[in-house]
């Protein structure tokens, strides 16, 4: 076992680290009260190669491993999350979907405009009804001669109103997950509407949106793998998504620990630095402590997938440790900065709001747990 980063590794993260740091770290917080992050970050991520990482260069794409992709999600994450979930939701989501299942002419229409920050990608598989429970989605798709209609309504959908292709899910059978069939559907496109959902509490600079298709046409050959395959193309696509989410909680719990012991070294109570108090210490090496531990666990799954070894409940043991680590991490780091920690000069705030949201999406903590005991007992719980 070797944890050495190969210098071709090193290289991209220090790429991410001073990309970072110039263009996101000094405009994360104007973004964050805007609720909107600049839409020109997209191209320069596309120019920097960050929207193609492990797709092939025939493509588009910039080539890479999967450490790479989680060195760069990581730095995102330090940075700012409304920017990381952009790239995993364009590339990590639809970009390898298409490149996984895909037709020739399907990834020759979209994956250099992906990769290139030209377009942007959505995944809409989330309804207000089924969130946990994608198996019983409710938006059809309707067999029309050589086209499909659909119709029905999504929602939380990262990148909603930015996409330029929305890979969308729908039944198109029976109930549960094998009347379940995947479209990339263009945006826009007669009958879709997208609404943007602000007010939320973090993540605050993503576009989110709820999106409504009335009658949305689209022709077969924009279908993503057979018929009543979609679900197999939506679990593919969070196994590895789940990667991209725990990656950025490294990000996160690291700019967390980097904040605050930067305040606690400089800041002064009693005569002396906090950082010389003893339980201030235990905050840091708390702190400290989840960063490891989570990096570890992101990068065992992003190795199993270079082994070509199956992989889908490491990304789920990592993903619910890592979301979870960010928000003690940055519950830790608030208390390390105090009052000052609850305004938004400080960064610690607006990571602690980004970070309760890793809990939730692409799998809620309780439903890791339940499919890592699945594959530990065999055994079926929901």
């Amino acid at each position: 076992m070797d944890l050495k980063l190969s210098e071709e590794q090193d290289a991209v993260r220090r790429l991410a680290a001073e990309f970072v740091d110039r263009e996101i770290v000094p405009h994360a917080a104007a973004w964050d009260r805007a609720e909107s992050v600049d839409r020109g970050i997209i191209k320069r991520l596309g120019d920097l190669g960050f929207l193609g990482l492990t797709l092939p260069e025939e493509h588009g794409g910039s080539g890479g491993d999967h450490l790479a992709y989680c060195l760069v999600l990581e730095e995102l994450g330090r940075g700012d999350s409304a920017v990381r979930g952009i790239v995993s939701v364009s590339l990590g989501l639809v970009g390898k979907s298409i490149n996984g299942y895909g037709t020739e002419e399907q990834k020759r229409r979209w994956l250099p405009r992906l990769t290139s920050g030209e377009a942007l990608g959505c995944f809409a598989l989330t309804e207000p009804g089924t969130g946990s429970d994608a198996a019983n989605l409710t938006t059809r798709a309707v067999r029309d001669g050589d086209d499909w209609v659909l119709t029905g309504t999504k929602t939380f959908i990262t990148n909603g109103t930015w996409a330029d292709v929305a890979l969308v899910f729908a039944r198109t059978g029976g109930p549960g997950h094998r009347g379940v069939s995947a479209f990339l559907v263009p945006c826009p496109s007669p009958g879709l509407t997208a609404r943007e959902i602000h007010g939320k509490l973090g993540l605050r600079g993503q576009a989110t949106a709820e999106l409504s298709l009335d009658g949305v046409r689209v022709p077969d050959s924009a279908r993503l793998h057979a018929e009543g395959k979609g679900f197999t193309v939506a679990m593919a696509a969070l196994a590895k998504g789940r990667m991209s989410v725990a990656a950025g909680c490294v990000g996160i719990a690291q700019g967390c620990l980097d904040a605050a012991v930067g305040y606690a070294t400089e800041r002064e109570q009693f005569g002396k630095p906090i950082a010389a108090h003893q339980l201030v210490q235990e905050l840091l090496a708390d702190i400290a402590l989840d960063v490891d531990a989570a990096r570890l666990l992101v990068w065992r799954v992003a190795d199993l997938i270079e082994r070509g070894e199956e992989f889908a409940t490491a990304s789920s043991k990592a993903k619910l440790f890592a979301s979870e680590a960010a928000v003690r991490a940055a519950n830790n780091a608030l208390q390390v900065f105090g009052g000052y920690g609850y305004i938004d000069e400080y960064p610690v705030g607006k990571y602690l709001r980004d970070a309760r949201v890793m809990t939730l999406y692409e799998g809620t903590s309780q439903i890791h747990k339940l499919l890592i005991g699945r594959a530990l007992t065999g055994v079926n719980a929901f």
